[in-house]
Protein backbone atom coordinates (compact mmCIF):
# COMPACT_ATOMS: atom_id res chain seq x y z
CA UNK A 1 0.00 0.00 0.00
CA UNK A 2 1.20 3.67 -1.15
CA UNK A 3 -0.15 6.71 0.05
CA UNK A 4 0.57 10.26 -1.04
CA UNK A 5 -0.61 13.20 1.33
CA UNK A 6 -0.47 16.78 0.61
CA UNK A 7 -1.10 18.44 3.61
CA UNK A 8 -1.88 22.21 4.59
CA UNK A 9 0.70 22.95 1.80
CA UNK A 10 1.62 26.61 0.48
CA UNK A 11 3.74 27.42 -2.32
CA UNK A 12 4.34 30.66 -4.15
CA UNK A 13 6.99 31.61 -7.06
CA UNK A 14 8.79 34.90 -6.94
CA UNK A 15 6.02 37.32 -4.95
CA UNK A 16 3.31 35.04 -5.89
CA UNK A 17 1.64 32.32 -3.98
CA UNK A 18 -0.33 29.85 -6.17
CA UNK A 19 -0.76 26.75 -3.84
CA UNK A 20 -2.77 28.22 -0.40
CA UNK A 21 -3.23 25.64 2.39
CA UNK A 22 -3.98 22.86 -0.39
CA UNK A 23 -4.51 19.10 0.81
CA UNK A 24 -4.79 16.00 -0.86
CA UNK A 25 -4.53 12.47 0.21
CA UNK A 26 -4.41 9.82 -2.50
CA UNK A 27 -3.86 5.94 -1.55
CA UNK A 28 -3.43 3.16 -3.52
CA UNK A 29 -5.49 2.12 -6.83
CA UNK A 30 -7.27 5.22 -6.55
CA UNK A 31 -7.93 7.65 -9.25
CA UNK A 32 -8.13 11.34 -8.23
CA UNK A 33 -9.32 14.15 -11.05
CA UNK A 34 -8.17 17.79 -10.73
CA UNK A 35 -10.00 20.17 -12.74
CA UNK A 36 -10.10 23.50 -12.91
CA UNK A 37 -10.16 27.12 -14.63
CA UNK A 38 -6.89 27.92 -16.19
CA UNK A 39 -3.91 29.79 -13.85
CA UNK A 40 -5.27 27.80 -10.63
CA UNK A 41 -2.34 26.24 -9.73
CA UNK A 42 -2.78 22.21 -11.48
CA UNK A 43 0.58 21.94 -13.69
CA UNK A 44 2.36 23.72 -10.46
CA UNK A 45 0.46 21.16 -7.95
CA UNK A 46 2.56 18.47 -9.92
CA UNK A 47 5.87 20.22 -10.30
CA UNK A 48 6.00 20.58 -6.41
CA UNK A 49 4.84 17.04 -5.69
CA UNK A 50 8.15 16.28 -8.44
CA UNK A 51 10.14 18.80 -6.63
CA UNK A 52 11.14 21.51 -8.98
CA UNK A 53 13.23 24.09 -7.43
CA UNK A 54 11.65 27.08 -9.25
CA UNK A 55 8.75 27.02 -6.58
CA UNK A 56 9.16 27.51 -2.92
CA UNK A 57 7.38 26.04 -0.23
CA UNK A 58 6.37 28.44 2.26
CA UNK A 59 4.84 25.78 4.88
CA UNK A 60 3.00 22.55 5.09
CA UNK A 61 4.35 19.38 4.05
CA UNK A 62 4.18 16.47 0.77
CA UNK A 63 4.54 12.75 2.60
CA UNK A 64 4.62 9.43 0.38
CA UNK A 65 4.17 6.68 2.83
CA UNK A 66 3.93 8.88 6.35
CA UNK A 67 7.57 10.35 5.31
CA UNK A 68 8.04 13.75 4.31
CA UNK A 69 10.01 13.78 0.40
CA UNK A 70 9.92 18.03 0.76
CA UNK A 71 14.10 17.52 1.06
CA UNK A 72 14.54 14.64 -2.00
CA UNK A 73 15.33 15.46 -5.04
CA UNK A 74 13.35 14.75 -8.18
CA UNK A 75 15.52 11.44 -9.10
CA UNK A 76 15.12 10.62 -5.62
CA UNK A 77 11.22 11.19 -5.79
CA UNK A 78 11.23 8.92 -8.66
CA UNK A 79 13.13 6.32 -7.11
CA UNK A 80 10.68 5.99 -4.73
CA UNK A 81 8.33 5.13 -7.35
CA UNK A 82 6.41 8.87 -8.05
CA UNK A 83 6.17 9.85 -11.79
CA UNK A 84 4.88 12.78 -13.73
CA UNK A 85 3.84 12.61 -17.22
CA UNK A 86 4.79 15.98 -18.31
CA UNK A 87 1.99 18.33 -20.21
CA UNK A 88 5.26 19.34 -22.63
CA UNK A 89 7.66 16.48 -22.85
CA UNK A 90 10.87 17.74 -23.66
CA UNK A 91 13.56 16.53 -26.80
CA UNK A 92 16.60 15.19 -25.65
CA UNK A 93 18.58 15.01 -28.82
CA UNK A 94 21.61 12.21 -28.85
CA UNK A 95 19.69 9.78 -26.71
CA UNK A 96 18.05 7.35 -27.96
CA UNK A 97 14.48 6.16 -26.05
CA UNK A 98 16.25 2.58 -25.59
CA UNK A 99 19.16 4.20 -24.33
CA UNK A 100 17.09 6.93 -21.92
CA UNK A 101 15.06 3.71 -20.68
CA UNK A 102 17.79 1.56 -20.70
CA UNK A 103 19.56 3.57 -18.37
CA UNK A 104 16.35 4.35 -15.97
CA UNK A 105 15.01 0.63 -15.98
CA UNK A 106 18.37 -0.57 -14.65
CA UNK A 107 19.47 1.97 -12.11
CA UNK A 108 15.67 1.18 -10.81
CA UNK A 109 16.42 -2.79 -10.86
CA UNK A 110 20.21 -2.53 -9.91
CA UNK A 111 21.28 -6.62 -10.62
CA UNK A 112 17.55 -7.95 -11.11
CA UNK A 113 18.05 -6.08 -14.56
CA UNK A 114 17.77 -8.27 -17.60
CA UNK A 115 18.15 -6.86 -20.65
CA UNK A 116 16.54 -9.61 -23.11
CA UNK A 117 13.82 -9.31 -20.78
CA UNK A 118 13.98 -5.35 -21.09
CA UNK A 119 13.66 -5.44 -24.87
CA UNK A 120 11.36 -7.78 -25.15
CA UNK A 121 8.91 -6.04 -23.01
CA UNK A 122 10.45 -2.40 -25.09
CA UNK A 123 8.94 -3.48 -28.14
CA UNK A 124 6.01 -5.07 -26.89
CA UNK A 125 4.04 -2.38 -25.26
CA UNK A 126 5.51 0.05 -28.03
CA UNK A 127 3.39 -2.26 -30.41
CA UNK A 128 0.61 -1.93 -27.79
CA UNK A 129 0.37 2.28 -27.29
CA UNK A 130 1.11 1.85 -31.63
CA UNK A 131 4.50 3.92 -31.63
CA UNK A 132 6.48 2.81 -34.70
CA UNK A 133 9.22 0.55 -33.77
CA UNK A 134 11.56 2.89 -34.86
CA UNK A 135 10.83 5.59 -32.97
CA UNK A 136 12.44 3.18 -30.31
CA UNK A 137 15.74 4.13 -31.61
CA UNK A 138 15.82 7.59 -32.32
CA UNK A 139 16.50 10.67 -29.66
CA UNK A 140 13.69 11.11 -27.58
CA UNK A 141 10.66 12.54 -28.03
CA UNK A 142 12.86 14.14 -31.07
CA UNK A 143 10.62 14.47 -34.34
CA UNK A 144 7.64 13.41 -32.50
CA UNK A 145 4.15 15.07 -32.68
CA UNK A 146 2.57 16.16 -29.60
CA UNK A 147 0.56 12.86 -29.62
CA UNK A 148 3.76 10.36 -29.98
CA UNK A 149 5.44 12.80 -27.09
CA UNK A 150 2.19 11.56 -24.77
CA UNK A 151 2.39 8.12 -26.11
CA UNK A 152 5.98 8.27 -25.38
CA UNK A 153 5.31 9.29 -20.85
CA UNK A 154 2.85 6.09 -21.12
CA UNK A 155 5.81 4.21 -22.64
CA UNK A 156 8.34 5.21 -19.83
CA UNK A 157 5.41 4.65 -17.18
CA UNK A 158 4.97 1.48 -17.81
CA UNK A 159 8.99 0.66 -18.02
CA UNK A 160 9.55 2.18 -14.85
CA UNK A 161 6.21 0.83 -13.54
CA UNK A 162 5.80 3.74 -10.60
CA UNK A 163 3.46 3.50 -7.45
CA UNK A 164 2.32 6.79 -8.57
CA UNK A 165 1.60 8.07 -11.64
CA UNK A 166 0.64 11.85 -11.98
CA UNK A 167 -0.90 12.97 -15.71
CA UNK A 168 -0.60 16.52 -16.18
CA UNK A 169 -3.04 17.43 -18.84
CA UNK A 170 -1.98 14.32 -21.03
CA UNK A 171 -4.60 14.63 -22.99
CA UNK A 172 -3.81 17.82 -25.04
CA UNK A 173 -2.44 17.27 -28.05
CA UNK A 174 -3.96 14.14 -28.85
CA UNK A 175 -6.63 12.99 -31.75
CA UNK A 176 -9.47 10.93 -30.83
CA UNK A 177 -7.77 7.50 -31.82
CA UNK A 178 -4.58 8.59 -29.51
CA UNK A 179 -6.77 9.51 -26.84
CA UNK A 180 -8.66 6.21 -26.36
CA UNK A 181 -5.00 4.32 -26.66
CA UNK A 182 -3.44 6.43 -24.26
CA UNK A 183 -6.83 6.76 -21.73
CA UNK A 184 -7.13 2.61 -22.29
CA UNK A 185 -3.15 2.02 -21.23
CA UNK A 186 -3.03 3.96 -18.61
CA UNK A 187 -6.32 2.48 -17.20
CA UNK A 188 -4.77 -1.12 -17.86
CA UNK A 189 -1.27 -0.38 -16.17
CA UNK A 190 -3.39 0.51 -13.13
CA UNK A 191 -5.23 -2.67 -12.60
CA UNK A 192 -2.14 -4.35 -13.42
CA UNK A 193 0.07 -2.91 -11.25
CA UNK A 194 -2.85 -0.91 -8.55
CA UNK A 195 -1.08 2.13 -8.93
CA UNK A 196 -2.50 5.02 -7.71
CA UNK A 197 -3.34 8.22 -9.86
CA UNK A 198 -3.53 11.80 -10.18
CA UNK A 199 -5.45 13.07 -12.95
CA UNK A 200 -5.26 16.97 -13.87
CA UNK A 201 -7.47 17.71 -16.67
CA UNK A 202 -9.95 20.28 -18.53
CA UNK A 203 -11.61 17.89 -20.37
CA UNK A 204 -14.08 15.41 -19.63
CA UNK A 205 -13.18 13.11 -22.68
CA UNK A 206 -9.86 11.85 -20.84
CA UNK A 207 -11.94 10.71 -17.94
CA UNK A 208 -14.73 8.27 -20.52
CA UNK A 209 -11.40 6.37 -20.27
CA UNK A 210 -10.04 6.74 -17.21
CA UNK A 211 -12.41 7.01 -14.27
CA UNK A 212 -12.08 8.53 -11.27
CA UNK A 213 -12.94 7.40 -7.87
CA UNK A 214 -12.56 11.51 -6.92
CA UNK A 215 -13.20 14.38 -8.89
CA UNK A 216 -11.92 18.13 -7.26
CA UNK A 217 -11.99 21.42 -8.68
CA UNK A 218 -9.34 23.76 -7.77
CA UNK A 219 -9.97 27.59 -8.14
CA UNK A 220 -7.20 29.68 -6.32
CA UNK A 221 -4.72 27.42 -5.63
CA UNK A 222 -7.46 25.13 -2.76
CA UNK A 223 -9.63 22.66 -3.83
CA UNK A 224 -12.95 24.24 -3.62
CA UNK A 225 -15.18 21.22 -4.16
CA UNK A 226 -14.81 17.58 -4.62
CA UNK A 227 -17.20 15.02 -5.59
CA UNK A 228 -17.20 11.96 -7.72
CA UNK A 229 -17.71 11.24 -10.95
CA UNK A 230 -20.67 13.15 -11.68
CA UNK A 231 -19.10 16.18 -10.51
CA UNK A 232 -17.49 16.18 -13.63
CA UNK A 233 -20.96 15.96 -15.63
CA UNK A 234 -22.23 19.61 -13.26
CA UNK A 235 -18.77 21.12 -14.40
CA UNK A 236 -19.65 20.64 -18.08
CA UNK A 237 -22.87 22.09 -17.39
CA UNK A 238 -22.33 24.82 -15.16
CA UNK A 239 -18.26 26.20 -15.76
CA UNK A 240 -16.68 27.00 -12.62
CA UNK A 241 -17.94 30.85 -12.78
CA UNK A 242 -20.14 30.16 -9.23
CA UNK A 243 -17.08 28.65 -7.20
CA UNK A 244 -14.17 31.41 -8.54
CA UNK A 245 -16.55 33.92 -7.42
CA UNK A 246 -17.40 32.12 -3.73
CA UNK A 247 -13.77 31.94 -3.52
CA UNK A 248 -12.13 35.21 -4.24
CA UNK A 249 -12.27 36.99 -0.95
CA UNK A 250 -11.38 34.39 1.17
CA UNK A 251 -8.37 32.66 -1.38
CA UNK A 252 -7.08 36.70 -1.12
CA UNK A 253 -7.19 36.78 3.13
CA UNK A 254 -5.14 33.54 2.68
CA UNK A 255 -2.52 35.15 0.33
CA UNK A 256 -2.24 37.88 2.61
CA UNK A 257 -2.03 35.80 5.84
CA UNK A 258 0.99 33.41 4.36
CA UNK A 259 2.72 36.42 3.14
CA UNK A 260 2.86 38.24 5.90
CA UNK A 261 3.43 35.44 8.05
CA UNK A 262 6.37 34.42 6.23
Amino acid sequence: MHTLKIDDLSVKIGDKVILNHFNLEINSGETHAIMGPNGTGKSTLSKVIMGNTDYEVISGDILFDNKSILKLTTDERARLGIFLAMQSPIEIEGVSNADFLRTAVSSKEKDNFKLFKFIKELEQRADTLKINQDFIHRGVNQGFSGGERKKNEVLQMYMLKPDMVILDEIDSGLDVDSLKIVGENITDYQKEYNASLLVITHYKRLLDYIKPDFVHIMVNGQIVKSGDASLVKYIEEHGYGDLEEKTNISSTCIVKDILKNE
